[in-house]
């Protein structure tokens, strides 16, 4: 894939970065919150509800709760910082259509018909990690360079 030019860069960087902000406030407004849970978003589950009423169940909704908070987080940490950008970039997709098929009432979802904001948020952040965003004004040219990157290239090649 061509580099981009500058100018269009400098858009993919403010898209991964703003991005990252939103992931990031909203998993961290979590971790701050003692009494947050997804127990009840994961309850009302419309599709795939023997899933979701698991996932809520008391057995697995610390886990759950651990990997929304901290997934989140980390998440926009890595699109702030443009470090790990296709890696989280992938995970962060993935949590969106997990946030997505509760509310999915075949074909409406709460917001729409079809496609909802989980929707557009799994599609940008599969662009960025398309893009390899983190390489745009992004630590990745850093990370890329470093002894850990070269030993193992595939490893450089999942993180960005």
């Amino acid at each position: 894939m061509a580099n981009l030019e500058k100018s269009e860069a400098k858009w993919v960087a403010l898209l991964r970065v703003v991005l990252g902000w939103l992931l990031f406030y909203a998993g961290i407004t979590k971790v701050l919150n003692p009494d947050w849970t997804a127990q009840g978003y994961l309850m009302g589950a419309k599709t795939f509800v023997g899933l979701y009423q698991w996932l809520a169940s008391p057995g697995m909704i610390g886990l759950v709760n651990f990997v929304n908070e901290w997934g989140l987080t980390l998440i926009g940490v890595s699109l702030i910082l443009g470090i790990g950008v296709r890696l989280s970039s992938l995970l962060g997709a993935t949590i969106m259509i997990l946030y997505y098929l509760p509310v999915l009432e075949f074909p409406y979802v709460a917001h729409g018909f079809l496609v909802d904001e989980h929707i557009i948020y799994a599609a940008a952040l599969m662009l960025l990690g398309a893009l390899r965003a983190g390489r745009y004004y992004g630590l990745e040219n850093w990370c890329s360079g470093l002894p850990i990157c070269s030993k193992y290239p595939k490893l450089r090649k999942l993180l960005g």
